[in-house]
């Protein structure tokens, strides 16, 4: 059985579906999970989703699993190295396999449990932001807000 929680952040609202076991999706689509009960395991990525956006959690400590090839899965578990506050450009993120920066981004591109697996915070080899499925301008929200959290500096001004 599924089940799904929907929170308002400050990025827009987001969708939380779990089974029994695990969390498959975090996302800013708009899902109809109308008459979908929560979980306490929903609940609980949706607590945790709110410290994230409090500025007083980093890490997430709760189980997940997508769907995906084999790849994709291995892609998924090394965007999950990527430090809090910190960015990596496709070209280092991909330099295992460079023959694969496109499969790379591709499948980057279909993480379903967005701000958790962090693919928010691989960008462009020239320092840009580049592909999220969640939208530019959230990409460039969490990486603000993570930058702030962290005191790494405001890359921008705010007003």
């Amino acid at each position: 059985m599924n089940y799904a929680s929907i929170i308002e952040s400050p990025v827009g609202k987001l969708t939380i579906i779990a089974d029994d076991d695990y969390v498959s999706e975090v996302t800013f689509s708009e899902k109809d999970v109308e008459g979908t009960p929560e979980n306490k395991l929903t609940k609980k990525v949706a607590d945790q989703l709110k410290q994230y956006f409090d500025g007083t959690l980093q890490t997430f400590d709760f189980p997940i699993k997508q769907k995906g090839t084999d790849f994709q899965q291995e892609v998924w578990q090394n965007l999950t190295t990527i430090p809090y506050a910190e960015t990596i450009s496709y070209a280092k993120f991909s330099e295992h396999k460079p023959l694969a920066i496109r499969a790379i981004a591709s499948a980057n591109g279909k993480n379903s449990l967005a701000i958790v697996i962090p693919c928010h915070r691989v960008i462009g080899s020239d320092g840009k932001l580049v592909g999220y499925a969640g939208g530019l301008w959230r990409k460039k929200w969490l990486l603000q807000h993570e930058h702030e959290v962290a005191k790494k500096g405001q890359t921008e001004l705010k007003f």
